[in-house]
């Protein structure tokens, strides 16, 4: 069930993700679980499109809580952008860095700088994951 406001949308829903053209995200405590009926809210100004086309979004990773997200084009903005699908890719690899540190074993160094070196030029650059750290090695 959809209510609109004139500043936002209501959704009261057991469901969320991708629903059509729209890709719904909680920011939910841990107890939620899928299948629970949910009230969400979303201003008008926080929708935008998902263009598979076009690159209209960029990763921004928090390195102290261990965290890549999805974020918006911004306008006048440097960072380097990506398409929807390459930039969720990204982010999943990102999720994988961040959680287990045994690759870093194989390059000379801190991890924690290794980890910050490959992951800053991930999200700044097309090349591949394994592009960037055969260059490291």
């Amino acid at each position: 069930m959809y209510f609109y406001t004139d500043e936002g949308v209501y959704r009261k829903s057991n469901h969320w993700g991708r629903v059509a053209n729209c890709r719904w995200k909680l920011l939910s405590n841990e107890n939620y679980k899928n299948q629970n009926i949910v009230i969400g809210y979303a201003k008008w100004c926080d929708f935008y499109p998902i263009n598979s086309s076009e690159k209209l979004f960029f990763i921004e990773v928090d390195f102290d809580s261990k965290s890549a997200k999805l974020q918006p084009k911004i306008e006048n903005s440097t960072n380097f952008l990506f398409t929807f699908s390459e930039a969720q890719k990204r982010i999943k690899q990102i999720h994988h860095l961040f959680k287990d540190d045994k690759w870093t074993t194989y390059f000379e160094g801190n991890a924690i700088e290794i980890r910050f070196k490959i992951i800053s030029d991930f999200i700044n650059s097309d090349k591949t994951l394994q592009e960037i750290k055969m260059f490291y090695k």
